[in-house]
């Protein structure tokens, strides 16, 4: 299992377009993956766990992956959630 610390930095943070597009990221891989904010943990690729989370620029999270591209879905992700990638 890969885990890692990501701040999210998109400009309006993950609200409804964002969310669809961090679930399709997510859907890339073959990794199951969560993300955990807080006591919360959601897998990564259910649209409507992502937008329970209702998470802001700034904010701290977790990212695990497990499966055999665990690795290059953890940075995926936080690519994204990094606005590395979008």
């Amino acid at each position: 299992m890969t885990k890692r610390s990501v701040q999210i930095n998109l400009k309006n943070g993950l609200e409804a377009s964002p969310v669809a597009l961090l679930v399709q990221e997510a859907s890339k891989y073959e990794s199951t993956i969560y993300i955990q904010a807080g006591d919360k943990r959601v897998n990564a690729k259910s649209i409507m766990g992502m937008m329970s989370l209702g998470l802001d620029n700034g904010e701290e999270l977790e990212v695990s992956a497990n499966g055999t591209d665990e690795l290059a879905a953890v940075e995926g992700i936080e690519n994204f959630l990094s606005g590395k990638e979008a």
